[in-house]
């Protein structure tokens, strides 16, 4: 990765695994924002943004970005919540084309503007093209995503499986469905990660060592 130029580090990660609290520490530490599913949707829901409307934006005289960042109020030091999706929200992992190609606007636009750390979105293939890209993936044993799903959302060990259980199958079949392959492969990665034995903030120091920060 060059770090004198724009780059994207783009984190796909199994749910309970960690991956995007790695994420928002990353970016934390490289002082570039941090955008996720939930910073997308936020902003296509209040604003019914489109493709369209984010070429409109970018034709404005003045910074499109800035724009962007009043209406989200994103920095590279927000702090966000631990998200976990809606698994009886079905319509939100399998979106339309028009939404698809929205996120994907969005995202490439964002890098475009400045260097970023995107959690999600099938980061690994919308920035597949990308000059400065660096892909990774962060799993972990079924375990450890029970423990922390649980403990994160205060439920039960067997109701925090089933969870991971639908959710693992959603986030498959959407990304099956956008990008023709599997999030499993590891070949659509520069780095895999096992999250088992390591707090966040290790996993992202590890990263911070392959992209020659440390």
């Amino acid at each position: 990765m060059k770090k004198n130029e724009k780059f994207v580090i783009t984190i796909n990660r199994e749910l309970g695994s960690g991956g995007r609290t790695v994420g928002r520490i990353l970016a934390e530490k490289l002082g570039v924002p941090f955008y996720d599913k939930a910073v997308i949707k936020a902003l296509q829901d209040k604003y019914h943004l489109t493709a369209e409307e984010i070429e409109r934006m970018k034709g404005r005289k003045h910074s499109w970005l800035a724009d962007l960042e009043r209406i989200l109020k994103i920095d590279s030091g927000a702090s966000m919540e631990y998200y976990i999706p809606n698994i009886s929200d079905v319509p939100d992992f399998l979106t339309t084309d028009e939404m698809f190609d929205t996120e994907t606007q969005i995202l490439q636009t964002l890098a475009d503007e400045q260097s970023c750390v995107v959690a999600g979105r099938s980061g690994f293939y919308v920035f597949r093209n990308h000059p400065n890209h660096v892909s990774i993936l962060i799993q972990a044993s079924m375990e450890h995503r029970v423990e922390r799903v649980a403990r994160k959302q205060n439920m039960s060990p067997e109701k925090a499986r089933k969870t991971i259980g639908k959710v693992d199958e959603m986030r498959e079949n959407y990304v099956k469905k956008y990008t023709d392959t599997s999030r499993y492969d590891t070949r659509n990665y520069d780095l895999v990660i096992n999250a088992d034995g390591k707090t966040e903030e290790e996993i992202a120091d590890l990263i911070m060592q392959y992209i020659g920060e440390k």
